[in-house]
Formats: C-alpha cells, structure tokens, sequence
C-alpha cells in the first residue's frame, strides 16, 4: 500500500511539474504610462481630492529603456532621418480620451501610435493609426493621423531612462514632454 501512494505521489508531481507555467524573463525594456492630469490612476485611488472631479484627458503607455552607457540619438538605436518607435519594443500607445490639439493638429478621441523622426535639431512626432506594431518596422506613411515638428532642447544632465511626462501648463494645456539621454522635445496638447 506504502508503495501504491509512493508511486501515486510521484506521478502527481511529474504531472504537475509537466504541467507549470513558465514565465519568460524580466523585459529589459520595462512598460510604464504617463497620464494627463499627471498621476491620475494613483490618485484616483488613493488621493480622490487631489482630482476632484477631474477626468482623465491623455494616457501614454510605453517602454523605459536605459542608456547604459550607450550612445542614443544618431545610432542605431534612433536613428537621424529615420522613423522610430520612441522609446523601445512596441511603438507608444497614446489614448486621448476626448478631442484635443496635438501641437497645432485637431485629434479625435481614440487611441494612436507614438511614433518620432529625430535630428540632431528637430523632431517630427507622428500620431498614426496603425495600433500594436513592434517598434516602426512595419510603419506605414499612409496610416499618419497627424504630424508635429518641435525643436530638440538639450538637458544639463543625462537621463538615464527612456521618459515621458505629462504636465499642467494651464487650464487648457498640458505639456507633453518626451526626453532621455541629454534630449529633450516638448509638445503642447490643449483640450
């Protein structure tokens, strides 16, 4: 009997050890999101009066790569001249959850691609239409909703992570701001 259940209990384990999920390593790219007013989910939920009735305008979900010691902006890894995903992996998803102005583009509510063509003194930003695309191999000129050119700035200090943040300029008006590296773009977006 002592060696029925033995037997059982090793085909139990054999079975479940067949049967376990296995989980691909941490991505070295690691997602994140910017909101607009700036750190709403948090405070929806933990700090309601800080919103008040405030309502979510723009949400950017993206990845964080770091420098690491590498060079960025002219490289492969964002090319001059050519478009990219900003950031890395997917292509950035940002949802504007009510009609705005992207720079001087009128943009209907809904969700768009991030997409960039970096120079060394200026940056086209693309919103396109062409959702779930790994970085801009498969980017199609067709698909552009809306195009804005902005000027590069560059930081005193470098930033390590790939960064977006989403800040109050005015009533009307946030500030989206894209930087990493010594580089930094900025776009208004009013509502």
């Amino acid at each position: 009997m002592k060696k029925t259940g033995l037997f059982f209990g090793l085909l139990f384990l054999a079975m479940a050890g067949a049967n376990a999920q296995t989980f691909r390593g941490l991505d070295k790219s690691p997602m994140d999101m910017a909101y607009y007013p700036d750190d709403y989910a948090h405070d929806r939920k933990f700090a309601p009066a800080k919103i008040g009735t405030d309502k979510a305008m723009v949400r950017i979900t993206y990845s964080r790569p770091a420098k690491n010691g590498r060079e960025i902006f002219g490289t492969k890894l964002a090319p001059y001249g050519k478009v990219w995903r900003v950031g890395a992996n997917e292509a950035p998803e940002i949802k504007f959850y009510q009609d705005a102005t992207f720079g001087d583009k009128k943009i209907k509510a809904g969700n768009y691609a991030l997409l960039a063509i970096p120079t060394e003194k200026e940056w086209t930003l693309i919103l396109s239409s062409d959702l779930d695309q790994w970085g801009a191999y498969s980017y199609n000129e067709a698909l552009d909703v809306a195009r804005v050119t902005v000027p590069v700035q560059k930081l005193d200090t470098v930033l390590e992570n790939f960064s977006i943040q989403l800040t109050k300029k005015d009533a009307k008006t946030a500030i989206l701001s894209i930087g990493w590296d010594t580089t930094l773009v900025t776009v208004p977006v009013s509502f």
